[in-house]
């Protein structure tokens, strides 16, 4: 499998970064991790931190090629909610620590995705996103029932609010583990934190690796952007992002 990759986090206007990022690389699999720790909660960064540190050496254990990609993703991601309720077990429910999430792991021609919360992950083609992942929050559920606009969604008052996310509650999280997707090659692939989504537009993230710009500095120069944008209060600003250049038969 042939592919390029970069990373991205970002303080933005904060004192600290409670975002975790991880590209990790196995012999025919590789995975995209970015935790989004809850600045509102107790030890966001330590939740991320450890977060990232499970579903990392769940991923280091696996069988390469990974045999049933969805069923891993589904582990995983509970191991590292549970991880994070233990974490939280001398704190009351409402200051537990909390993250979202957004996974994707990509071998031979195929991308699968999970996420937690408004963690995202969208899948560019023809500088057009062909697909994004749909949030667990609030201001989603409105979108989908026709109640508010996508316009309308950005300024929200309650555009921040999750429905779900890793940690707190003992009980699973809902989450969202997706069929096999297709890649071809020039395909990219962005998992983000809220940080990043939320200061740009549809159109801003479609520019991603265009025109001959490396994904190292097309990543830094929207996340740049977004932080611009979201001042003087954005959040950390963090992403992972892979071109697929070619891959084995699956």
């Amino acid at each position: 499998m042939q592919v390029e990759y970069a990373e991205l986090s970002l303080l933005g206007d904060r004192e600290e970064n409670q975002d975790r990022v991880a590209i990790v690389e196995g012999d025919e699999s590789i995975l995209m991790i970015v935790i989004d720790g809850m600045g509102g909660h107790a030890d966001g960064a330590l939740a991320a931190e450890v977060a990232v540190e499970t579903l990392t050496k769940a991923f280091n254990k696996a069988k390469q090629p990974i045999f049933d990609p969805q069923g891993f993703l589904h582990l995983a991601t509970g191991e590292a909610h549970m991880d994070l309720v233990n974490l939280g077990d001398d704190h009351t429910m409402e200051s537990r620590p909390r993250a979202t999430c957004a996974l994707c792991l990509v071998q031979d021609d195929s991308a699968y995705w999970a996420h937690v919360g408004d963690s995202r992950i969208y899948h560019l083609r023809d500088q057009q996103i062909f697909e994004r992942t749909r949030d667990h929050s609030h201001v989603e559920l409105l979108l989908q029932e026709g109640l508010i606009t996508e316009d309308e969604l950005m300024d929200h008052p309650m555009r921040n609010f999750v429905e779900c996310c890793l940690g707190g509650d003992a009980a699973l999280p809902g989450m969202t583990v997706t069929r096999q997707k297709r890649l071809l090659p020039g395909d990219v692939l962005l998992s983000c934190s809220d940080g990043l989504w939320s200061g740009l537009v549809d159109e801003d993230i479609t520019t991603l690796g265009n025109n001959g710009e490396a994904l190292d500095a097309g990543l830094r120069r929207l996340g740049e952007k977004a932080v611009r944008n979201n001042g003087p209060h954005s959040d950390n600003t963090s992403a992972v992002v892979l071109r697929f250049l070619a891959g084995g038969e699956s």
